[in-house]
């Protein structure tokens, strides 16, 4: 892989990273505290909520310094050992629970008695965003599943190329 790629690539890695983090410190928690504000009566809701984004954040985060890790494997020309599987394996697993925290989200939005300012919309409109997340989530992890295989036959067939290597 090109040098100015695998730079390029890792740059945006960074800047996803800081912008994560500037998202759970600043926005995440702003934005929910403008809601209650606007609509107290989300106010019960908030603390959960927040803690909920943040970890999805961080699920995302997780997932950015796994694939940091397999860069590094791909420059050094070591991406097809047993040890590109663990990083693989962090990829799917947080992608999982990132699905799983969506999951959540949609059946508290679903079943709970949660009030709405307006018609309800806003609810729906939340209930719809976490359930297209479950589904993007889930469609992810199984795409990653899928490449965990090819990376499994990639190495199998380049040992038996090569087996000193």
């Amino acid at each position: 892989m090109q040098p100015l790629l695998i730079a390029v690539l890792r740059a945006g890695i960074v800047v996803a990273i800081l912008g994560g983090l500037f998202g759970q410190f600043v926005v995440i928690p702003t934005a929910a505290a403008d809601e209650a504000d606007r609509f107290p009566a989300y106010a019960p809701f908030t603390a959960p909520y927040v803690a909920v984004a943040i970890v999805g954040v961080v699920c995302v985060q997780v997932a950015l310094v796994a694939l940091w890790r397999l860069l590094t494997m791909v420059q050094r020309g070591s991406i097809f050992t047993p040890g590109a599987f663990r990083w693989v394996d962090t990829i799917i697993g947080s992608s999982l629970a990132a699905t799983l925290l969506a999951l959540g989200v949609s059946g508290h939005l679903a079943l709970a008695d949660i009030p709405s300012p307006d018609d309800g919309m806003d609810v729906l409109g939340a209930l719809a965003a976490a359930l297209v997340a479950v589904g993007v989530g889930a469609s992810f992890a199984m795409l990653m599943v899928i490449a965990r295989g090819l990376l499994r036959k990639a190495t199998a067939l380049q040992t038996r190329v090569s087996p000193a290597a």
